[in-house]
């Protein structure tokens, strides 16, 4: 039988963002009010619709600019101080998780120290950085004395997914260097584990182990007194993106 594309009904395409960075030793996400319906008034992750012209990875770039200001940072040239660490986390096809028509998202996960106050853009009329405690909360997330409902369409699931994929892969490799300036303090990585981990850990046990990984952490001639007290040495990270053996997540 001939191809017939009128016998497969069409669908749209979406891209959205987990966008996550340690505001105030708390990891936080991107979250974004809706200003039209669907779910309007609802908090959300940032998105949108991919358009004809871009693949994917364009249209989540696109997305991270024109809501962070970021730019998806490319690993195989040196860091940029708007630069934001942008990987493909999972796609998302349930057919009624859109009420508007069809929709399969793409989502993604972006990484980026310390960020400043958001700015909303396209249908979102405001955008905050919340703790990723408060918007997974079983209730539901609400601010400001605004009542609590949960995140709109299927973005709980989807920041759940993106924050067990920062969570499982610092275990093992560079990624939360991803949280931290160009140069950066062990005191500094460490504070980023414990925020994405949400646990304490003792600070010479880790100082031993991210230090005794050959390339992981490449020292930088320089020391800071930003964290107060003595001098601490800078750091910026290796080309080793694997750190073995593995820092295992402590059971909380």
């Amino acid at each position: 039988m001939p191809y017939d594309p009128s016998a497969f009904p069409p669908f749209a395409v979406t891209v959205d963002l987990v966008v996550l960075t340690v505001r105030r030793h708390a990891l936080c996400a991107l979250a974004v009010r809706r200003g039209e319906q669907p779910f309007q008034g609802r908090w959300a992750l940032p998105g949108g619709f991919v358009r004809t012209d871009e693949d994917l990875a364009q249209a989540a770039a696109r997305e991270l600019a024109e809501e962070t200001g970021l730019c998806a940072h490319d690993p195989s040239v040196p860091a940029q101080d708007n630069g934001a660490h942008l990987e493909q986390l999972a796609t998302y096809g349930d057919p009624k998780r859109d009420p508007r028509m069809r929709v399969v998202s793409v989502a993604h996960l972006a990484l980026a120290p310390d960020l400043p106050a958001p700015r909303a853009g396209g249908d979102a009329n405001s955008a905050r950085w919340a703790p990723v405690e408060e918007l997974l909360r079983q209730g539901g997330y609400g601010r400001d004395g605004e009542q609590a409902a949960p995140l709109a369409f299927d973005h709980a699931q989807i920041l759940s997914d993106g924050v067990e994929r920062a969570r499982s892969k610092i275990e093992y490799s560079s990624l939360a260097t991803a949280f931290c300036p160009t140069e950066f303090t062990v005191g500094e990585l460490r504070r980023v584990y414990e925020a994405v981990w949400g646990v304490v850990l003792d600070p010479r046990n880790f100082h031993r182990k991210v230090t005794g990984t050959p390339g992981f952490l490449v020292p930088t001639g320089g020391t800071t007194t930003r964290q107060g007290g003595r001098p601490a040495q800078l750091f910026r990270a290796g080309g080793a993106t694997l750190l073995n053996p593995p820092m295992l997540r402590p059971e909380v």
